[in-house]
């Protein structure tokens, strides 16, 4: 799961610019076939809400000019709010049949994607006549999306994780800006210090609701050296030392230090608001994570910075890495089909272009020069011009990815089943951050009993 990139906060703008209402735009045969002047229609979901006032822009603006080059493509855009941001909305969309043509879903979407079937093969489709840039494509995202061989979704976002922290926060509580906390002890001891300013900041903060604890979980876990499942896929693999020593890190820093503020049942959007006024001292995020809290919290470019995911005793062993792509609905037409990756590719997998228009973005209110969304694959011709456009159109300091970049920590992905076992972690996670007296053996137990079911139930 991605910020933007995995769901990001809930969107209150349902209809703006070209959006439609989910209403209106059925996906149903009559609504996107060609038409009798011989143009293609689709529906695309995840147009940028209207609160997003440049990314909006930028999209409408992209969305015509790429039916300008394609005077025979329509593209009908759909702002669907809580489908982009919240993994138990989009599993009803999916369940109820409302997804757009071309829709939307995290890397681990997949399964449940393919169960509803509502996946179309697109495998034939795509080459360097729908998206120049495919042979440039990081092949391990093209598998995320694969399964038997065949080809279901188009990936647009990757991300890895990191500790993410406020160098304001930082400077006050005599903490070391260009070194951040490097182990989990090192983590506690920063956020006591960051705490202990007072006026409600929290020196580490975390997610526990909306699929998003499980999430935080699984990093945390993979940074002990842990697994989600054991090999084969079958069983829960956390309930044992490692599983332990991740909820125990966070018990001992909300009860034993109260470093991590007193509200908790945080989701993905109650974070980042605290973090954008200044409330949070570090978390855990992908770097993107502060272009959210510049455009859509009020927060600063300046204030921010990242450093590896931290280990228990040293390095982490591992990262979560993750990321979103776009799949396309059964029962499309050959030229949709075709239509679609076309504007994909456009908006989404062309360096100048569309997300990666740097020059567009330089002076708008959105970041210009993080290390991601890394797409392509290291060497390749889009890699290179990507990275060039990304270095010459800066317009943060990239000197605060700088240790993070320098340290890079092998990336792991997301389980099988991930948004379910995501949702049955949450109350392991909130159970420690809520109850003093939690029992983390028997969080864990009960976790791994309710994984087993329903990794069981989809064998």
């Amino acid at each position: 799961m991605s910020v933007p990139q995995y769901r990001k906060a809930a969107a209150l703008a349902l209809v703006a610019g070209l959006g439609l209402s989910l209403a209106a735009c059925s996906t149903k045969s009559d609504d996107a076939k060609n038409d009798a002047s011989g143009k293609v229609t689709i529906t695309v979901d995840c147009q940028p809400v209207g609160s997003q006032k440049e990314l909006l822009k930028n999209w409408n603006d992209d969305v015509a000019e790429f039916q300008r080059q394609n005077p025979n493509i329509v593209i009908k855009s759909v702002s669907v709010g809580e489908q982009c941001n919240n993994p138990p909305d989009f599993t009803a969309r999916l369940a109820g049949g409302t997804v757009t043509d071309i829709f939307y879903g995290y890397m681990t979407d997949l399964q449940q994607v393919l169960d509803s079937g509502q996946a179309m093969d697109v495998t034939q489709y795509v080459n360097k006549d729908t998206i120049p840039t495919w042979d440039s494509v990081d092949p391990a995202l093209k598998e995320v999306f694969s399964d038997g061989g065949k080809l279901y979704a188009i990936p647009v976002k990757n991300y890895s994780m990191g500790l993410v922290y406020n160098k304001v926060l930082f400077q006050r509580a005599g903490l070391d800006v260009n070194n951040p906390p490097r182990t989990w002890p090192e983590v506690r001891a920063a956020a006591k210090k960051i705490a202990a300013l007072g006026n409600g900041i929290a020196g580490y903060a975390e997610y526990s609701a909306g699929n998003t604890g499980g999430w935080h979980f699984t990093s945390l876990l993979y940074s002990q050296g842990g697994e989600m499942l054991t090999p084969d896929g079958k069983k829960a693999d956390f309930n044992n030392a490692m599983g332990k020593q991740v909820l125990q890190n966070l018990k001992d820093m909300r009860y034993g230090d109260n470093s991590m503020g007193s509200r908790q049942l945080l989701q993905w959007g109650d974070l980042l608001t605290n973090a954008g006024a200044g409330k949070v001292g570090m978390f855990i995020g992908a770097p993107d994570t502060t272009q959210a809290i510049v455009s859509q919290f009020q927060g600063k470019f300046q204030d921010w910075a990242m450093g590896p995911l931290p280990g228990q005793d040293g390095p982490a062993k591992a990262t979560l890495g993750g990321g979103e792509g776009y799949f396309f609905k059964k029962g499309l037409t050959p030229e949709q089909v075709k239509a679609g990756l076309k504007w994909i590719a456009y908006q989404k997998l062309t360096p100048g272009k569309g997300q990666f228009d740097y020059v567009r973005a330089k002076p708008q209110n959105y970041p210009v020069g993080l290390p991601q969304p890394l797409l392509f694959a290291g060497g390749s011709d889009a890699q290179k011009q990507e990275l060039d456009l990304r270095k010459a159109n800066a317009n943060v300091d990239t000197a605060n990815f700088a240790v993070f970049e320098g340290n890079p920590v092998p990336i792991k992905g997301e389980p099988r089943n991930a948004q379910a076992i995501y949702a049955v972690l949450d109350a392991a996670m909130s159970g420690v951050l809520t109850n003093p007296n939690a029992n983390i053996d028997a969080l864990l137990k009960t976790a791994e009993g309710k994984v087993n079911q329903l990794l069981a139930a989809g064998s």
